[in-house]
């Protein structure tokens, strides 16, 4: 019997499967079949159906997420941006107005902006290391509060204790994309967040061979989120669950690894002489340095650079490097790079992405599983020539 005291190492592996095994499986399987025989349900949520997220695929993933982020309850979707816009949608009404981090993922960010206000809802950015200036944002409509554990592509860590305080203190509900950090490195329920969003595209599943979501938290917000999802069809296909299912498993040790790689990485990067800037919150000299320290079991297997020479000097680095591979996404086993302009956020104007300080010469590193030391071999010779 799986419970809160065992470790995370132990609930990836355990959380949520059938206490009586399938057949004997070890490894659940596909349950590739759209419809289920009617069981006497009173409710159309619970008529078992692929489009409602509830086979068994569904289910075991369900359990296993909240586990994962001692939370009470998780669903599953069909992409990051599924469980992002869903969440919204379900949560907040016409009208409603909700604070957002000034510096989010740009299919986030393009949402919000273009999608979520024509719908008649509100928004203001704010800076999350600035709480003194949170309070004159607040608004009779004001009903909740986005962030992002660690932002993307900037690697910022905001005063995140003190943003679930605020919420709490003004009945906002709390939301956080918690992507990068993991629920290895970063767990919001236990930091007072209602609701923790991932595209588990990226670490969670970490073989760059699906494309899914998840939405992480209260019982009673995801409820809400269920039905609407539900009405929006962003379910997540028995098949895609199974492939999450297995890459979960080896999460912390992919993490753990990562977490360690991308220290070394951002160390050697700093000390290189064609190296402008290096973006990662395990550096001494990072603005958050410190609060990272305080909130994360590690800093993330992100990195984001610059080079002196800008542009040029960016795309000359990427054409040079031979181990990662230059492609968009983030997470997987395999060491992607990429300049966030053309590619995560592409889609926010260039004055927009001016504003949030992402430049067209900076460079996103997503480190993989590869040796640490190829890795920091192929990016000095890379910069070397």
């Amino acid at each position: 019997m799986i419970h809160e005291t065992h470790h995370i190492d132990t609930r990836l592996i355990h959380a949520g499967e059938p206490e009586k095994r399938i057949c004997g499986a070890v490894s659940l399987p596909v349950f590739q079949s759209s419809t289920y025989e009617y069981a006497g349900q009173s409710s159309y949520d619970e008529l078992k159906y692929i489009r409602m997220n509830n086979t068994p695929n569904h289910e075991v993933l369900h359990k296993k997420l909240a586990a994962l982020e001692n939370a009470e309850a998780a669903l599953v979707m069909a992409s990051g941006m599924a469980a992002i816009s869903t969440t919204l949608l379900a949560l907040f009404s016409p009208g409603d107005h909700i604070l957002v981090q000034d510096c989010l993922y740009g299919g986030t960010q393009d949402f919000i902006v273009s999608d979520f206000v024509p719908l008649g809802f509100q928004f203001d950015f704010i800076d999350a290391d600035d709480p003194a200036s949170w309070a004159s944002k607040l608004k009779p409509n004001t009903r909740g509060l986005y962030v992002e554990t660690i932002t993307n592509p900037l690697l910022q860590v905001g005063d995140l204790k003190a943003l679930a305080a605020f919420a709490g203190a003004n009945g906002l509900i709390a939301m956080i994309d918690n992507t990068f950090a993991t629920p290895v490195n970063f767990r919001p329920a236990e930091w007072g967040y209602d609701i923790s969003l991932h595209s588990c595209t990226k670490y969670l599943n970490g073989h760059s061979d699906i494309v899914a979501g998840a939405v992480i938290g209260k019982d009673t917000l995801l409820k809400k989120i269920a039905h609407k999802l539900i009405h929006l069809g962003g379910s997540l296909d028995p098949h895609a669950c199974f492939l999450l299912h297995r890459g979960m498993k080896t999460l912390a040790l992919r993490v753990r690894y990562q977490n360690r790689s991308a220290l070394a990485i951002a160390e050697a990067l700093v000390a290189h002489p064609a190296v402008d800037r290096v973006n990662y919150p395990g550096l001494p000299d990072q603005p958050g340095h410190g609060r990272a320290r305080e909130l994360l079991e590690g800093f993330g297997g992100m990195v984001s650079f610059e080079l002196k020479g800008g542009l040029e000097a960016a795309e000359r680095f990427m054409q040079r490097v031979t181990v990662p591979i230059v492609a968009p996404s983030l997470g997987g086993v395999e060491t992607l790079i990429t300049r966030p302009a053309t590619t995560s956020h592409a889609g926010m104007s260039a004055g927009e992405r001016q504003a949030a300080g992402i430049t067209d010469s900076l460079i996103r590193l997503s480190v993989g599983i590869e040796d640490t030391r190829d890795l920091i071999d192929d990016f000095e010779n890379a910069l070397k020539k």
